[in-house]
């Protein structure tokens, strides 16, 4: 799905509109892409694409493949759940809830793989969209621009694996004393 049956206003991310520039700031934030100037962060918003997204709506599939519609969303407003199926048959576990100024879809848009994560909308949802073909056409205009993000990117996919390292480590170590526990006897069912 490349989101373009959510299609809103082109002008709502107009170079000079307020929403624009507010998605250029969001861009830099923290949650976001730090590495970008404002300039250049307005640029990558120029090459993005405004979508409304109503509430309850699942816009990314887990497993889904992404082919040449690979995208990243930039959330400029309401909340999305960030789910994972973790057996069939069950309900999917919600990972975590992001809101504005978080960025979703990364991994997809530049390896074009199988979605990792299923996402919907937990309110009704305006963000901006990144598509591959808009990437390769940031690339191709502005190379040095071009290059600069995907690397942030990357950098931001980096710290989010260390982070899940993090947690399989501290889940790991968890098992284990579970299992001493058992062992010792000290767990009862």
């Amino acid at each position: 799905m490349a989101l373009d049956e959510f299609a809103a206003p082109a002008e709502l991310l107009h170079p000079n509109s307020p929403l624009a520039k507010l998605a250029a700031d969001m861009l830099r934030a923290p949650q976001a892409l730090l590495q970008l100037s404002p300039e250049e962060a307005q640029t990558v918003v120029a090459h993005m694409a405004p979508r409304f997204i109503p509430a309850h709506t699942r816009f990314i599939t887990e497993g889904s493949p992404s082919h040449n519609d690979g995208f990243m969303v930039l959330i400029l407003d309401g909340d999305v759940e960030v789910e994972s199926l973790m057996q069939a048959g069950t309900p999917p576990l919600t990972l975590k809830v992001m809101g504005p100024g978080s960025l979703l879809g990364e991994v997809s848009l530049l390896d074009q793989g199988a979605r990792t994560a299923s996402c919907h909308a937990s309110s009704d949802l305006l963000c901006a969209v990144l598509s591959r073909p808009a990437l390769e056409a940031l690339l191709a205009q502005s190379p040095a621009l071009g290059a600069k993000l995907v690397l942030a990117i990357a950098a931001r996919m980096a710290e989010r694996m260390r982070d899940t390292s993090r947690q399989f480590k501290l889940y790991a170590k968890l098992a284990q004393a579970m299992q001493h526990a058992h062992e010792r006897g000290i767990v009862h069912r």
